[in-house]
């Protein structure tokens, strides 16, 4: 499985926007073409490097739901905040299928085939490689600014509405695995 199309077909219909859907979808297949991984492999890894290596959630697992709640949050935003607070549904999606594309040139695949992050990995982390690759499929910038600052590094700058719709449903689904407190 090494189409885009396999990996982002439901989600990819979602952007409404002809050229921002090729865009994003162009982006993944120049990330693609340049990482040690596969699509498949993207099915297969854990989604952090963080959390151990017995982690049953997959990269993708992570990164649909990631996009599955950025969705409907910005849906709810749209229809409760009566146009004082609004989304850009196209941006916002297009955002949360890119924020972790640069992490396909993170990560290598050891001997036994297991995920680890790569020399490039250790010094670029994924939010200014993700931009790289974006700029060069002409990913608008405001889809730029939500790869940019989907991570810690956006702590230093303001972010867009999509942006903090991105950073929050992508910590939510990574910080519990990280730093959650277990009660037994």
């Amino acid at each position: 499985m090494n189409n885009v199309e396999e990996l982002w077909g439901e989600e990819l219909a979602w952007i409404n926007d002809e050229k921002l859907r090729a865009q994003t979808k162009k982006t993944w297949e120049l990330a693609l073409e340049r990482s040690a991984l596969t699509a498949k492999n993207l099915d297969e890894i854990p989604f952090t490097l963080l959390c151990g290596p017995d982690l049953k959630v997959t990269f993708m697992d992570h990164k649909r739901s990631v996009v599955h709640i950025a969705k409907d949050a910005g849906e709810k935003i749209n229809s409760m905040y009566h146009g004082e607070l609004t989304a850009d549904m196209d941006v916002l999606i297009a955002g949360a299928i890119l924020c972790d594309v640069g992490k396909l040139l993170e990560y290598v695949l050891d001997a036994n085939g297991k995920a680890v992050q790569g020399d490039y990995g250790k010094y670029v982390r994924h939010p200014f490689s993700g931009v790289s690759i974006a700029e060069e499929a002409e990913v608008p910038a405001a889809v730029l600014h939500i790869i940019a600052t989907h991570a810690g590094e956006g702590n230093m700058v303001k972010r867009t509405t999509e942006a903090y719709l991105v950073h929050h449903a992508d910590f939510m689904t990574f910080l519990p695995f990280k730093e959650r407190l277990i009660i037994e």
